[in-house]
């Protein structure tokens, strides 16, 4: 068997679908080296090695990659960011920080394809001259961690990480961060200042971190599933990755769909498939085949969806920015006809009170309001007029916060109310009339 085809293998699997399996291929024991090379793994590092650094970011461009963070940032062009002509040393940062409620996707790549990461983040530092590397991880990933550590010290002595890299003159030496278990740090700024040994807090931008990153040094920041996709275009090439999925957004996607599905986890499809197929086809459907009420599409932090309007609805960024949502981290969480909204909400946001870092009062006095009022409703004592005062609060979060977990609060909140409004004005009524 050739190389391509053996390397074709592993960057764009087929399996039994007619789309390929970029960062989750089907390869039993691919976390081993032994395993990853001998199905053409760190062949896209040759390559790359042989080639010029601004060409390597030039084909991540083209191929139209986009950040799997949250963002959904184009990132050839956040890698043009990183100034060529600097005598200060370059960071790249891979954001391994997976804390948003509802995300479950980085961790597979971790346990099952952590070469490729690791491939991605040489190729990555390569391109933009930089020398060191930190994979920041969110501290209860502790047994992920062991496993990165493991096949990094393979890929160490193997001679695709450290010194000289394949004989050539490129260096780049790469460190495990573990984190303490505090969620404002997937927040890149907040990530930065925890790698410095400070407290998790935010930082104003600008400046930028490509400008002012790691110890006020030039820094780029990559979400894992990002940089894993990295290997596969520098193999396959920019145009064969942009043709997959949604045209503004595109490659596969990795979707944690979890909630009141049948078979939960981590599906590897297509920019664009639709959300329908996705929790009914992949996901097994809705337990009981009960009715969806609501569809939380990327995360807790994303506006949700109402279950009878979900028909058409595909899975990209483009797509849920027109029905007024977004993609996030791909997670997935389905909620039935008889789910309590209120108990939701009251979760969510007892979630982001107690993980606001409290650096911005809006945030930091807003998230304990809205927890207030939503345990008043919880306990059967709310009033209408409550549901006005919340969406006022998270109004007053929204976009007055340094960072975007101020949003991450509101959003829910503000978003559930305006589409579940009669609804949750039923249930207020219903329990001031049972207390009566």
């Amino acid at each position: 068997m050739s190389e391509t085809t053996i390397t074709t293998k592993l960057y764009a699997q087929g399996g039994d679908t007619a789309f390929p399996k970029i960062v989750l291929p089907e390869i039993p024991g691919l976390a081993k080296i032994e395993v990853y090379e001998s199905n053409g793994g760190y062949g896209a590092l040759k390559k790359a090695i042989g080639m010029q650094p601004d060409a390597v970011t030039d084909e991540v461009k083209k191929s139209g990659l986009r950040g799997r963070g949250g963002a959904a940032f184009p990132t050839g062009l956040k890698w043009t960011f990183m100034p060529k002509q600097t005598e200060k040393p370059k960071y790249l940062a891979i954001n391994a920080d997976e804390s948003e409620p509802g995300s479950f996707k980085d961790r597979q790549i971790l346990e099952f394809n952590p070469h490729q990461l690791i491939e991605g983040i040489v190729i990555a530092s390569y391109a933009m001259g930089i020398r060191t590397a930190y994979v920041y991880i969110r501290g209860e990933y502790y047994k992920w961690m062991k496993i990165l550590q493991g096949a990094l010290d393979e890929a160490y002595a193997r001679g695709y990480a450290g010194e000289n890299i394949l004989g050539s003159n490129f260096s780049v030496n790469i460190y495990i961060h573990r984190g303490a278990g505090a969620y404002i740090c997937g927040e890149e700024s907040g990530l930065m200042e925890s790698i410095e040994g400070k407290r998790g807090y935010p930082r104003v931008k600008p400046p930028f971190p490509a400008q002012n990153g790691l110890w006020g040094n030039p820094t780029t920041i990559n979400n894992v599933e990002t940089i894993a996709n990295v290997p596969a275009i520098l193999w396959n090439g920019a145009d064969w990755f942009s043709k997959i999925g949604a045209q503004k957004h595109p490659g596969t996607l990795l979707f944690g769909v979890s909630g009141h599905v049948n078979s939960p986890g981590v599906f590897e499809l297509p920019s664009g498939t639709l959300l329908t197929d996705i929790i009914y086809k992949y996901a097994g459907g809705v337990i009981g085949e009960k009715k969806i009420k609501m569809v939380i599409p990327g995360g807790s932090s994303m506006p949700p969806l109402r279950g009878d309007q979900l028909e058409g609805v595909r899975m990209d960024a483009e797509s849920l920015k027109n029905v007024g949502s977004a993609v996030g981290t791909g997670g997935v969480i389905v909620m039935d006809e008889d789910t309590d909204l209120v108990k939701v909400l009251l979760r969510v946001t007892k979630f982001y009170w107690h993980e606001s870092c409290g650096q911005c009062t809006p945030c930091r006095e807003g998230t304990g309001w809205m927890r207030k009022i939503l345990e008043r409703m919880n306990d059967g004592n709310g009033k209408v007029e409550d549901l006005d005062l919340l969406i006022r609060v998270a109004n007053n979060i929204e976009g007055n916060t340094i960072c975007a977990l101020g949003d991450a609060t509101a959003w829910p909140v503000k978003f559930t109310i305006q589409r579940f409004r009669k609804e949750l004005e039923e249930e207020i009524l219903r329990q001031a009339r049972t207390a009566a």
